[in-house]
């Protein structure tokens, strides 16, 4: 950082060389007021504070020497012949003018008609036209001016301000005017500002001069009215950035001044609607018609084919009545099921009967050998957990969200390899209380909280941390833009951060004085050498009324390192936790003692507390699965009964279950480990649960279809049958689930990808420990309860008899839930009209997801990821309430080519002779429109700074030796002693002359050898008061001079800064609209140039989510369909398993848009996750119906009464139960993205897998399609009847 040095006030020393200031209507009697005479001539005198004094001496013009002649020439074109000014005169003229020229001279209009102020005044052979000395006052013996009067027509005023009004001073962002002006608004406003008398030892004139525009007529004087230059002359013109109302500039194409809107469609009045809501709207109106009209066709039909088939139907009834008694019938049947061979007519694919006949093979053996299996399949999963040695967790924010081959990752990398590392920050806000809760808050700025900030401020700085044994303090770490102080951003450096200059300086009335001044005087400058923006020290105030500011803003910047180069982050690091323990320990408490609302944060802060916030919520985490291993252990037990429930229960089998989900979760993290990718807090957090609530599913369907079993029938055939009945579908809902997320692992967000390959690996794993350790398991439990032993103490075996038991296993009732299942929730949805409205219903649920999920925003708002109580919650509250300057934004040039015969300068710079369309005024424009370009200002730019730098007219800042060597300022050493009060000319520097004569450049512009030669000079001068244009600290990391001997510079940048940014939104469009801007820019120029700010690294992800989202779901559900499609071998299947999935994830997208959930990486994760858990709701289901025979309607209830039952209590309730408990999580990310999207994903799967879907196959479903299985067993399972 670093900003201009002096004060108009110092430039107007000129005056005060010249003239003098009076406040008289009327002429001097006995002056002579002519062309040819002077009103002032010569020095007679000094004040106290050593400011010159001119002679009050109307004599007429003298004819100065060639020399002298030559010397008011070179800087006053305007002025030939006689002159009314001594060589000393013109010499104090000089030395005051090159004070204001670097701020200028980018604007030749503005800088010659702002010298021809000065030049008439000092020097102007007609002098006494205009000049009327009004006051006189004696110093010593001689009498000296005290005031003038200076007339000067309108017309020239007006066009000076109107040449110089937006003219920038790049190194600060600011105009010009700022700085020489005041911020004046018009001419006389500036007029008035130059006019001021200085105070004693305080920069300005040392008289007073009153600007009047016209003199009585009676006085024969006649006001100075030279020529005026507009700054779009062509001669002088100047940049489109200084001047923007030129023609040139004007014809360009200006931005938009409004952001594009979507599409919205007006009705009568105020009622209006977004063109998609409509037109789903009329989609669904016409989809439901239709649906209606076929439906009521359809039903007609039947209707009347079945009147035409009464008869008919009514005698064979009547035959049949007469013959054979049903209930007889039915016996007779069975009797032949129970002793002939079974033909049951399937629909089974090719792939189905394979998996059928193997699943059968392998329940035998596993009931035959579960020993050997429980063991070999447990050592297989444990030996993967030796990995977990190598566990590691990955907390730090830029490897989760970026990948590797990330644009921002990429452009981040040459920022800090090529220029330097974004500093780190550390900030304190001090705030106002309201005095009501919907009230305004006081002002901050009173002596008492003035005082409180000092104190604080001699906290931090004594605070010492320990670093390996060496204490850091913060001017260790401390970013110092010219080696000496911190940059630290703070109204106390308007006391130089010292608090002895508090009442000195004037206590909060020079505060409030330096919030108009603090580019302009001395005393408002910073420690740092620089000036200090209220915007940047103040917060909570409107426009620029920054005396109504409520906080105080404290900003450390901290010196970064590439890849911790010698230390330097950990350093920092040590300091900023000992910061934040301080602000929590005694600086709250300071605070607070004054009723004073106090807000911290440290570079650091955001993952120290993403650390402590993954333990937050460990024992709701453990409480939500002890709830579901709690439901799992009576699910799968049969209803408990006082004399038996200790054998029949599961309780044993249900945590061996719950333990083998935990095996294959460590099973997967010990893998990744081993092979060294690092873990997450995502991972640690969800893969768990997801692994349960998916495993569990497995295990009770498992369990029941073994239940289901005959229990006349031995043990290994009851597994094998059950494994038969159930095994497709699981390996189905597995397989589809494992690809679902195996697809995320060609996501390049980090925290995705390996979220994806861990989940993978933990349901591929829990499959196989399910169809193995835990069918195994099953045969164990099982021959406990037949052998009589109790759950949990299978070495206990009881004595009571259990005939009645077995008499109860042996005819098994069926329970509560599948005679729902069977006798009430299938009956009702097989009527005609319940379909209609089941139908209808879920198509405007899916219609209704596709336009709210227009309304889901992108992002993920900080305080939502933080603990509840974390003290970042408040900070990044007051940051939203109190900033009022966005974060900067530096526009990077890659490969600038500055050779002579190149055309990139002009292309880059916005100075005289730049193109219009060049970098910097097209930055310098959409600043004019920020809502739409979030630019707030124009950009420092270093090329302007420098060709100015080196410009004749800058004659105090690019200066050499007489051997060629730099030559500093005559306000610097070794030309002025540090110890010297007041420099000038001096015997060291007085021979030091101009780099350049206006013959050595080419237009302007240096010549390649030139450029090569001065730009070092340029970046390592300092600023000071006579060229504030000095390079050092302001573009020290701005230009990398690496192999600048090419003619080519590898990177350099422009910084400017973004608006505010309060929201998650503001954040990601105002990166597109950078990036936007810059391609726009780089294809004009057809040069490489890039935005870079420090968060766009973080919010690069949210530019394309949406993208990443649909690719994501897109591919997971085609995998689905692809395994459901080889194993069913049935596409109409496999579309409506497709179909199904679709619509919960659609509608699982709208209650996102409803309860405001964003979309992010983690629920990017949900929504794939949600695809793998949404299959279970659907393939179960779907297969039941494909084995079931009958017509469309009797295997929809068949579905239902076989799986209905698991579904419900397997995977809804299962699910429901541990998730409810995730809202008492006191972690808001628990409960927005876990809580609130698994209840609404196991809600949605529940109606769409229990409701939507048996509807739709009773409606839709595929065609049976017979095979002939013979069975060889005498006693067929139950599950395989037709």
């Amino acid at each position: 950082m670093r900003i201009p040095w002096l004060l108009l006030v110092s430039t107007l020393q000129i005056l005060l060389t010249l003239c003098g200031v009076g406040a008289q209507s009327s002429p001097s009697k006995g002056v002579k007021h002519a062309a040819g005479y002077c009103a002032m001539y010569n020095i007679c005198g000094a004040r106290a504070d050593g400011k010159l004094l001119n002679c009050p001496f109307n004599t007429p013009a003298v004819k100065p020497d060639d020399l002298l002649s030559s010397k008011i020439q070179s800087l006053c074109p305007t002025i030939t012949g006689n002159v009314c000014c001594t060589e000393t005169q013109f010499d104090t003229l000089r030395t005051q003018v090159q004070q204001a020229i670097p701020f200028v001279v980018s604007c030749p209009a503005c800088l010659r008609n702002f010298l021809n102020v000065f030049c008439e005044l000092t020097c102007s052979p007609d002098q006494s036209l205009f000049i009327n000395v009004t006051s006189v006052a004696k110093v010593k013996i001689n009498s000296t001016v005290d005031a003038i009067e200076y007339y000067i027509t309108d017309a020239f005023g007006q066009g000076l301000y109107q040449s110089c009004k937006d003219v920038k001073f790049g190194s600060s962002n600011s105009r010009a005017l700022e700085f020489i002006g005041a911020g004046a608004k018009d001419f006389k406003e500036w007029f008035a500002f130059m006019g001021q008398k200085a105070a004693p030892d305080v920069p300005g004139s040392p008289y007073a001069i009153n600007f009047l525009p016209t003199p009585l007529e009676s006085s024969g004087m006649r006001p100075m009215n030279v020529s005026t230059y507009s700054c779009a002359d062509n001669s002088l013109g100047c940049s489109c950035g200084d001047c923007p109302s030129a023609p040139a500039c004007s014809s360009t194409v200006a931005p938009p001044t409004q952001r594009k809107h979507s599409c919205n469609l007006r009705f009568v009045g105020s009622l209006q609607a977004k063109c998609v809501d409509f037109s789903l709207a009329i989609l669904y109106i016409v989809l439901v018609s239709l649906f209606l009209g076929g439906g009521l066709f359809h039903r007609i039909r039947e209707k009347k084919k079945s009147f035409r088939m009464r008869p008919l139907s009514t005698a064979e009834a009547g035959g049949g009545q007469s013959s054979v008694n049903p209930q007889k019938a039915d016996t007779v049947h069975m009797q032949m099921l129970q002793n002939t061979p079974q033909r049951n007519w399937a629909q089974l694919s090719t792939v189905q009967g394979y998996m059928a006949n193997f699943y059968g093979n392998y329940g035998v053996w596993v009931a035959r050998h579960p020993t050997l299996v429980l063991c070999s399949s447990v050592s297989v999963v444990l030996l993967l957990c030796i990995g977990l040695v190598r566990f590691k967790v990955e907390t730090r924010p830029d490897k989760l969200w970026v990948g590797p081959g990330s644009r921002a990752f990429e452009e981040k990398q040459f920022f800090d390899i090529h220029l330097a590392p974004f500093y780190r920050i550390e900030q304190l806000i001090l705030a106002t209380v309201p005095n009501s809760p919907n009230g305004k808050a006081p002002p901050i700025l009173t002596e008492e909280n003035i005082k409180l900030l000092f104190d604080i401020q001699k906290k931090v700085d004594g605070l010492r941390a320990n670093y390996s044994g060496s204490m850091v303090s913060l001017t260790n770490i401390c970013m110092k833009p010219l080696g000496e102080d911190c940059a630290t951003q703070s109204i106390l450096q308007y006391f130089k951060m010292k608090p002895e200059n508090y009442d000195e300086f004037g206590g909060v009335d020079h505060v409030k004085y330096c919030f108009e001044h603090y580019t302009s005087t001395d005393s408002c400058l910073s420690a740092f050498k620089g000036p200090l923006d209220p915007s940047t020290a103040l917060g909570g105030f409107s426009g620029n009324n920054f005396d109504e500011a409520s906080a105080f803003l404290v900003t450390y910047p901290v010196d970064n390192a590439v890849d911790n180069e010698g230390n330097r982050t950990e350093k920092a690091v040590a300091w900023e936790k000992a910061f934040i323990q301080l602000a929590k320990d005694e600086l709250l408490p300071m605070a607070k003692s004054k009723n004073l609302t106090f807000s911290f944060s440290s570079e650091s802060s955001i993952e120290e507390e993403l650390k402590r916030e993954s333990t937050a919520d460990i024992i709701t985490i453990a409480i939500s699965y002890l709830v579901m291993f709690a439901y799992i252990s009576l699910t799968l037990g049969d209803p408990p009964r006082l004399n038996s429930f200790y054998i029949t229960s599961k309780v044993l089998l249900g945590l061996s279950g719950v333990l083998l989900v935990m095996l294959s979760v460590l099973g997967s993290v010990g893998f990744f480990s081993a092979i060294g990718v690092k873990s997450t807090l995502i991972i640690m957090e969800v893969i768990p649960f997801l692994v349960l609530a998916v495993g569990v599913d497995n295990m009770c369907i498992l369990v029941h279809a073994v239940k289901r079993q005959e229990q006349e029938l031995p043990l290994e055939r009851r597994i094998s049958n059950a494994l038969m009945a159930v095994g497709p579908s699981i390996t189905l809902a597995s397989l589809a689930e494992i690809l679902a997320f195996a697809v995320g692992a060609f996501i390049r967000m980090p925290a995705v990808r390996v979220f994806s390959m861990f989940a993978a690996l933990a349901v591929l794993l829990d499959f196989l420990l399910q169809v193995t350790a835990f069918v195994a398991l099953i045969v164990f439990d099982f021959l406990r309860a037949e052998d009589k032993r109790v759950d949990c103490f299978p070495c206990i075996k009881t004595s009571q008899s259990s005939d009645g038991v077995d008499k109860r296993v042996s005819h098994r009732k069926a329970g509560l839930l599948t005679r729902y299942m069977k006798e009430v929730h299938a009956p009702v949805l097989s009527h005609w009209a319940v379909k209609i409205v089941v139908i209808a219903f879920f198509i405007g649920l899916a219609l209704a997801g596709i336009a709210l999920s227009t309304r889901i925003e992108p992002g993920l708002e900080q305080q939502i990821v933080l603990p509840q109580d974390s003290y970042l919650q408040g900070y990044f509250n007051n940051v939203s309430a109190y900033l009022r300057i966005g974060p900067p934004v530096y526009f990077v040039v890659k490969n600038y080519n500055y050779s002579s015969e190149s055309v990139q300068t002009n292309q880059l710079c916005s100075i005289s002779q730049c193109d219009s369309n060049s970098l910097l005024n097209e930055i310098s424009r959409a600043s004019l429109t920020p809502e739409v370009s979030y630019i707030a200002k124009p950009a420092a730019s270093w090329i302007d700074d420098f060709l100015v730098w080196i410009s004749p007219e800058a004659f105090g800042c690019c200066r050499k030796f007489t051997n060629g060597t730099f030559c500093p300022p005559d306000d610097q050493p070794p030309c002025c002693s540090p110890d010297q009060t007041t420099c000038g000319l001096s015997e060291v520097c007085k021979d030091c002359t101009t780099c350049f004569r206006h013959a050595d450049l080419s237009n302007d512009r240096p010549s390649t050898k030139q450029f090569k030669e001065k730009l070092p000079w340029f970046l390592n001068a300092l600023p000071s008061a006579d060229c504030a244009k000095g390079g050092r600290g302001a573009y020290s990391d701005s230009v990398d001079l690496q192999g600048y001997e090419s003619e080519i510079i590898q990177a350099s940048s422009f910084r400017t800064y973004h608006t505010p940014l309060n929201k998650q939104s503001d954040y990601v469009n105002s990166m597109r609209a950078a990036r936007d801007f810059s391609s726009k820019v780089s294809r004009s120029l057809k040069m490489e140039i890039f935005p870079y700010s420090v968060f766009y690294m973080f919010f690069e992800q949210y530019l394309d989510i949406w993208k990443t989202a649909l690719i994501n779901l897109s591919i997971a559900i085609g995998a689905v369909f692809v395994v459901c499609l080889v194993i069913t071998c049935s596409f109409w299947s496999s579309a409506i398993i497709l179909l199904v999935i679709a619509m919960i994830i659609i509608d699982l997208l709208g209650v996102m848009a409803v309860l405001h959930i964003q979309l992010n990486a983690l629920s990017v994760v949900n929504l794939v996750m949600s695809v793998g858990i949404a299959v279970e709701f659907c393939v179960h289901i779907t297969h039941a119906f494909s084995v079931s025979s009958g017509d469309k309607n009797q295997r929809m209830k068949e579905a239902l009464a076989t799986m209905g039952a698991s579904v419900f209590s397997g995977i809804t309730l299962t699910k429901l139960v541990g998730v409810i408990v995730l809202g008492f999580a006191r972690s808001e990310v628990f409960v927005v993205y876990y809580f609130k999207m698994y209840l609404a994903l196991v809600l949605l799967g529940f109606l769409h897998g229990l409701v939507f879907l048996p509807v739709f196959l009773s409606m839709f479903g595929p065609a049976p399609r017979h095979v002939e299985v013979e069975r060889q067993d005498h006693r067929p399972s139950v599950s395989s009847l037709p």
